[in-house]
């Protein structure tokens, strides 16, 4: 079974509480979430035990804090290529 630090390694973003947020940070296997709610600014901490304490319930993860239980869903993001390999280079004739 995979550890909520675990998967936190190769996502991009997250929702916590229905919230996106793309700024988080795992460090020492406690992780810090922020977000924009509207025009407040919310912040999340967890602990490393709090991590290490939290289950997965099918794609989701629940994780606990003092005051509440939080869902956490981990996305990846969608990233475009550097070059779009099937259209042709478009190049101005020489002679401009």
């Amino acid at each position: 079974m995979s550890t909520l630090n675990a998967a936190l390694q190769s996502t991009d973003m997250l929702l916590i509480d229905g919230l996106h947020a793309f700024e988080f940070e795992v460090e020492a296997g406690s992780l810090v979430i922020q977000c924009m709610d509207g025009r407040q600014l919310r912040r999340w901490c967890f602990s490393a035990e709090q991590v290490a304490a939290a289950r997965a319930e099918g794609n989701d993860w629940l994780i606990d804090d003092a005051e509440a239980e939080h869902r956490l869903v981990l996305m990846s993001a969608l990233r475009a290529p550097e070059e779009d390999e099937d259209e042709p280079h478009l190049q101005a004739p020489a002679d401009r």
